[in-house]
């Protein structure tokens, strides 16, 4: 058996072929590097430079490699940017992807993980959020992933293959052996722009909104360490290989942060605050995103092993310093 990481030159993609090569699966990254890092992909890998849209292309990766299973990470993530750019977001998230899917189809693939997103709920009404809410996303990155859902949901009906839906949450922290991290110049999650201050990366942060419905004033979200969200896709592996029936779960703990609880966080790990001034509102962002993570710990058996902030921290802080070094 052998599997095909689409963006495992990426953040979550890197830390997804490193487990898999841990257990001794063949593993295939298929990465156009738009975003990706060569360099982040783990030795061991078979690495392929190429897009999924590219259907000839990943027809042959297919193919050549008897790939059995697909876990699907490419795509653009930036909320903001969606919202600037969303005929590319459509084209990336929603386009390529349904080009992947029916590769996949073509070349009897029976077996699809997608990463999909919390942004699928919008603003919901009822904290933490399960995955039967009402699906009503605020942004085209949101709306992209949700269309890639449902047309996974209507293909594997049509074709007979069985796939998973992750509905990540924050996803933040690197790998604890410090192998991979988040190593993109734009990024924009918080931690990670966090941990480039306190590196001197940056001079300042920007705190975008202190006025949300939140008790300091500030967005509160379920972060998830990389590593508990990889193993979330393992589980979800070994449960379609199993023939385990298709599904959607959240990808979160089941408690959330403010932008401000989490400075504090690392000001413990740092022993020192960094500096951070309030911004207006950034488009797209809800108030509020925590998960209900019942589901994914009663059906795929789902047990994370970092929920802790602090930790999280330190973790992304670490491969912060690394990369200055």
């Amino acid at each position: 058996m052998s599997v095909l990481v689409t963006g495992g030159a990426g953040y979550i993609g890197s830390h997804m072929v490193l487990r898999l090569l841990s257990e001794g699966q063949a593993v295939t990254v298929l990465d156009n590097l738009s975003t990706g890092q060569r360099r982040l992909v783990p030795a061991g890998a078979h690495f392929v430079e190429g897009d999924i849209g590219d259907q000839s292309l990943v027809e042959r990766v297919l193919k050549e490699n008897a790939i059995d299973a697909v876990i699907h990470f490419a795509g653009s993530i930036v909320v903001p940017d969606s919202v600037a750019e969303p005929l590319s977001y459509y084209e990336n998230n929603t386009v390529k992807s349904r080009a992947l899917i029916e590769s996949c189809v073509r070349r009897g693939v029976a077996r699809f993980i997608f990463s999909s997103t919390a942004a699928v709920y919008g603003s919901p009404e009822r904290v933490p959020v399960r995955e039967d809410a009402p699906l009503l996303p605020i942004n085209p990155y949101g709306r992209s992933k949700l269309m890639t859902e449902m047309m996974l949901e209507d293909a594997a009906k049509a074709h007979g293959f069985a796939y998973t839906a992750l509905r990540y949450f924050n996803v933040a922290g690197a790998d604890p052996e410090g192998r991979s991290g988040q190593a993109s110049p734009r990024a924009t999650h918080l931690i990670k722009i966090a941990c480039e201050v306190a590196t001197g990366k940056r001079e300042k942060m920007d705190i975008f909104g202190t006025d949300y419905p939140t008790p300091d004033g500030t967005c509160i979200r379920d972060y998830i360490h990389v590593s508990d969200l990889v193993e979330a896709h393992i589980d979800a592996l070994n449960h379609l290989r199993a023939g385990g029936a298709s599904g959607v779960y959240n990808c979160g703990y089941g408690r959330g942060f403010s932008v401000r609880e989490v400075l504090a966080a690392l000001a413990r790990v740092l022993k020192r605050e960094i500096p951070a001034t309030a911004a207006p509102r950034r488009a797209g962002d809800p108030a509020m995103l925590v998960a209900g993570s019942d589901k994914i710990r009663a059906t795929l058996g789902w047990k994370p092993r970092y929920d802790d902030l602090d930790f999280i921290v330190r973790t992304a802080l670490d491969w912060e310093r690394a990369l200055k070094s």
